[in-house]
C-alpha cells in the first residue's frame, strides 16, 4: 500500500506516510472485507458510508501539514481510521460524526489501540465543535455544497482546512489556508466523496 499506492502517487511527507505504517486499517473495516483492506479503493462500512482509499486518506492528511502539536478537528467519523491517522500526527483530534453506530464502533477500536488522545461526539458535523475551537486544522471527510461557514470561523489563524466541494456525485477537493485574516483556496484532486448532511451541508 505504502509503496504502491502513496510514495508512486507522489504522497512525500514521511510523518504522513510513517503513520498510515502504523494504524492497523483491517481493523476499521468489517471481518469479510478486512482481506481487501488495503486494495487501492474505498470499502463499504454500513449506513451507507465509505472508508476512504487509502491515497485519499494520505492526500488529505499530507495538505494539513501538521507538524505535531495541532488541534484537529474531523468532520465525519465513519469507520474512524481517518481520525487514527490523525491522531499519530497531531496532539489531539475531535471528531464529530451524525451516525451513532459508526461512533460507537470506532470508539471500540480507538479504544483497542490506546489512541486516546482522540474525542469524539454525536452531532452536526457542519457545525463544527464550537466549544473545542478554535482548531489549527479541520478535515472534512463528505462532500458538500460549499464550506460550511461555522467550519471557517472555527479555523484558527494561521489553519487549513479540507473538504470536498460540488454536486452529490463529483467534487474537488478544496485546501482553505486562513493567514493574517484572509483566505487563499487551492483546489488539488477530483473526488467522489458521501453527501455531508447538516444545516449547513446537504438536507437529510
Amino acid at each position: 500500500m505504502i509503496e504502491q499506492q502513496l510514495i508512486r502517487r507522489g504522497i512525500k511527507d514521511q510523518r504522513v506516510l510513517d503513520a498510515m505504517r502504523q494504524v492497523p486499517r483491517h481493523l476499521f473495516v468489517e471481518d469479510a472485507l478486512q482481506a481487501h483492506a488495503y486494495g487501492d479503493f474505498p470499502l463499504p462500512i454500513g449506513s451507507g458510508q465509505t472508508i476512504s482509499q487509502p491515497y485519499i486518506v494520505a492526500l488529505m492528511t499530507e495538505a494539513l501539514h501538521l507538524k505535531g502539536p495541532e488541534k484537529v478537528l474531523e468532520i465525519g467519523t465513519g469507520s474512524g481510521y481517518q481520525a487514527a491517522v490523525l491522531s499519530r500526527l497531531c496532539q489531539r483530534v475531535y471528531t464529530v460524526e451524525r451516525i451513532d453506530i459508526l461512533v460507537g464502533r470506532a470508539r471500540k477500536v480507538f479504544d483497542r489501540l490506546r489512541y486516546h488522545n482522540i474525542v469524539s461526539r454525536i452531532d452536526d458535523g457542519t457545525v463544527g465543535w464550537p466549544a473545542e475551537a478554535p482548531f489549527d486544522a479541520i478535515m472534512v471527510t463528505a462532500g458538500g455544497p460549499h464550506i460550511p461557514q461555522p467550519l471557517l470561523a472555527q479555523l484558527a489563524d494561521p489553519g487549513r482546512l479540507i473538504i470536498p466541494v460540488g454536486s452529490q456525485g463529483l467534487q474537488e477537493l478544496q485546501v482553505v489556508e486562513k493567514k493574517g485574516g484572509t483566505l487563499s483556496v487551492a483546489v488539488i484532486e477530483q473526488v467522489r466523496f458521501v453527501d455531508l448532511i447538516g444545516a449547513h451541508g446537504w438536507p437529510i
